[in-house]
């Protein structure tokens, strides 16, 4: 299917955030973008202030006339009225990853893949390339800070997209260039097993067309593409690599080198050793497309980093507030190291809210290996997302595996009065479902009592 000459769209899910880059893109191009969402949001209200129309039941009598085409997200029911209704009515029907592939087709596409990483390695990636010159269009799975949304709209030929694992969504998209961030096993309720999940990574390297960079410890070396190149990067290893990694509040600071080039002293403004590694992929890709030194040194000082992705939303000398969308163990381990690092004399307490009972019930234990890190946990219920609730699990499988006594299990709606009671050094919120929503809240109640 071609999209030229469309004149109305329809995103069934339009709120989600791969879904709404997505509308944005055709919005910019004139086109009359309509959809529907759950709930409303501040991304959904964003959408819409733009000149999108979105709606909020579902309700077939809400849908336009002339629809030219139909986006959806798999996260929708499928008992969804209005989808069914564009199916039963013969309506062109895409998924959100097929139209990204046809996007893709006519532009030099740099695909981020990774069970974690890739909305803040291709966020870095976008700001590094536009502040050095190369006018890149991108779409991100997070709203980047330094330009205030989730899609960037660039004249050249290179466009950042996100490539997700969910539903093998990924394997829509042949990039020119990529990178592979992560494999840990994620998605079992689609997948099955690691194996499965792995094999469909090693099938997305093959059709890299020129050059994949990945982690130095995956093991992709003998399932790529004979005829692309492989690079790998890491921390002290790799081709290319970080070295000499030190914390200099509010930075972190590393040198970069790959064999042939060395780039000293950049000042990076997201802390934790996982974020040095997303930079320094990169800066990998950076330089390929012909970045300078300088250039690079500027932009990794300059990047404000990402909504909920280790987002600073009080930062004084007596209280610290962080909110991170750490929904998977390494996520979570690696965000608590990462305060534990920037704040090593600080009590640091975590409100944890699960993502799935699927995920839950895959990953309890890992759940509770890195929630031990912290001083101190407050767990909240599942978030379903998309899912039904699972016979026997719940919060609880967590909770009891955890080592550390001081720990609380509370309903969602408990807690900002929770909070109320605790001195709270540092506090971090983490997870991805709509314990987001509170946020706003909690960073006002905190700053009354501060």
């Amino acid at each position: 299917m071609k999209l030229d000459g469309l004149k109305k769209i329809y995103f069934v899910g339009i709120g989600g955030i791969g879904m709404s880059a997505l509308a944005r893109y055709f919005n910019s191009l004139g086109i009359d973008v309509f959809g529907y969402d759950k709930v409303e949001t501040v991304l959904t209200k964003s959408l819409v202030a733009e000149g999108m129309k979105v709606h909020y039941k579902d309700d077939v009598t809400q849908i336009p006339a002339g629809i030219d085409l139909v986006v959806y997200t798999p996260a929708i029911p499928a008992t969804h009225q209005e989808l069914n209704y564009f199916l039963e009515q013969n309506y062109p029907v895409k998924k959100r990853a097929e139209v990204l592939g046809i996007i893709s087709k006519n532009r030099k596409t740099i695909g981020i893949a990774g069970t974690h990483g890739k909305t803040t390695t291709s966020a870095i990636l976008t700001h590094v390339l536009r502040s050095c010159g190369v006018d890149c269009t991108a779409f991100l799975g997070g709203i980047a800070a330094n330009f205030e949304s989730n899609f960037v709209a660039g004249q050249s030929e290179w466009v950042v997209m996100e490539a997700d694992e969910f539903d093998r969504s990924f394997l829509h998209l042949y990039p020119e260039l990529a990178v592979i961030t992560s494999m840990d096993a994620d998605h079992l309720d689609i997948y099955g097993d690691e194996a499965s999940m792995h094999q469909t990574f090693y099938d997305y390297a093959k059709q890299v067309q020129n050059t994949l960079y990945y982690k130095y410890d995956l093991p992709l070396a003998s399932s790529h593409n004979k005829e692309i190149a492989l690079c790998s990067y890491g921390i002290e290893a790799g081709g290319a690599r970080a070295v000499n990694i030190r914390a200099e509040a509010p930075y972190f600071v590393f040198d970069w080198e790959d064999g042939e080039d060395c780039i000293k002293e950049l000042k990076f403004t997201l802390p934790g050793n996982h974020n040095v590694l997303n930079a320094t992929a990169a800066i990998a890709i950076a330089k390929k497309l012909g970045c300078k030194a300088e250039g690079i040194r500027a932009a990794l000082l300059s990047f404000k980093g990402i909504k909920r992705r280790f987002e600073f939303r009080i930062d004084t000398k007596t209280q610290v507030y962080i909110d991170d969308y750490a929904h998977h163990p390494e996520e979570l381990k690696a965000a608590i190291q990462a305060a534990k690092t920037l704040y090593p004399t600080r009590k640091i307490t975590g409100v944890f809210q699960p993502h799935l009972f699927s995920r839950t019930k895959d990953f309890a234990a890992g759940f509770a290996t890195a929630l031990d890190l912290l001083d101190a946990v407050v767990l909240l219920d599942i978030y379903p997302a998309r899912e039904l609730p699972m016979e026997g699990v719940s919060s609880a499988i967590i909770f009891d595996k955890m080592k550390q006594n001081n720990k609380v299990l509370i309903k969602k709606e408990a807690l900002l009065e929770e909070l109320k009671t605790r001195d709270l050094e540092v506090l971090m919120t983490l997870g991805a479902g709509d314990i987001g929503a509170l946020v706003p809240d909690i960073a006002e109640m905190l700053a009354k009592c501060s």
